[in-house]
């Protein structure tokens, strides 16, 4: 055994010509990746679970970017699926998912998110009266319910917070698949409350309109529906429905209570149709009845194909 200074027993003595880091050729190093089996300097070691890396290496190892992004998306998905109401909250995500894309397109100046997915009268009418450039599009009756308006924050805040404090309770009363349908249909109708009155005013087949309300208004109207059947005060419930009703009746208030009209409508024949047939021996009542309701609403969205509005 050696005494004094000197290299340890199996060390080198000296640096070789190939002993630099291969980033670093200035840098004098022993260290080798244990993948590619380069010489690395400490600033280029990546220590891991397998040994000491070059960042190449850890690079390589890592996954892609739409590997990462499909990854956090499962991740994501099962913590929704595993909250108490996974309907809400993907509905509320989805809303402000929306809002975000529309405020970018408005920031723009192009506001295209929100013209793709607003909704009017004018999108029901038979493509043989249709203006040049324009199609049937029925479907914006569905995806008009999850847009805002960007001009006015409040009104996502105030959908959102009605949606949290309402749907969750609703949901985990009668079940995750219907409430689901219960938001859908009353959305629907809200869409509906909007085209009708186009027989009203024939000019407001021109008018789009965005928002959530007429779904809300329905979660509030099926709420109302089901603490009635339990037999629960719906006094303070019903004057706040009653007071967020009659703002969109102001003047000049550029609210839609149409939509929260034909909202609350659909929303509260879906809610006592879900309640009459509660029970493991009507499911398949409840079925139907759901199909039957939901063939009504597609055959309403119809109604300009049968009777046009006066369109002026």
């Amino acid at each position: 055994m050696a005494n004094g200074p000197g290299p340890a027993f199996g060390e080198r003595v000296e640096y070789g010509p190939d002993d630099v880091c291969y980033r670093h050729p200035q840098v004098h190093s022993f260290t080798l990746c244990q993948r590619c089996g380069r010489t690395i300097c400490p600033d280029c070691q990546v220590v891991s679970a397998v040994g000491v890396l070059c960042s190449e290496c850890v690079k390589q190892t890592q996954p892609g970017a739409a590997q990462r992004a499909g990854r956090s998306a499962r991740v994501t998905g099962r913590r929704i699926a595993a909250l108490d109401t996974p309907i809400t909250y993907g509905i509320m995500i989805l809303c402000g998912i929306v809002f975000v894309a529309q405020t970018l397109s408005h920031y723009f100046g192009a506001d295209e998110v929100t013209r793709t997915l607003w909704y009017a009268p004018l999108y029901s009418l038979p493509g043989s009266v249709l203006p040049p450039g324009l199609d049937f599009e029925p479907w914006r009756m569905v995806t008009s319910m999850f847009t805002h308006s960007t001009g006015f924050l409040f009104h996502i805040l105030f959908n959102m917070y009605a949606l949290w404090l309402f749907g969750r309770n609703l949901e985990q009363m009668i079940g995750r698949a219907a409430f689901l349908t219960l938001y859908l249909f009353a959305g629907v109708g809200g869409s509906l409350g909007v085209m009708f009155w186009g027989y009203a005013e024939p000019a407001s087949v021109l008018t789009p309109t965005v928002g959530a309300s007429g779904a809300i208004f329905g979660v509030l109207a099926a709420t109302l529906v089901a603490y009635k059947a339990a037999r629960v005060n719906i006094t303070s419930l019903a004057v706040l429905i009653a007071i967020n009703f009659g703002i969109g009746l102001i003047p000049g208030a550029n609210i839609s209570w149409q939509a929260h009209l034909g909202g609350m409508v659909v929303g509260a024949i879906t809610m006592w149709l879900l309640l009459a047939t509660r029970g493991p021996r009507r499911s398949t009542r409840r079925l139907i009845g759901l199909v039957g309701l939901g063939a009504v609403l597609v055959g309403r969205s119809f109604s300009y194909f049968v009777v046009l509005p006066s369109i002026i």
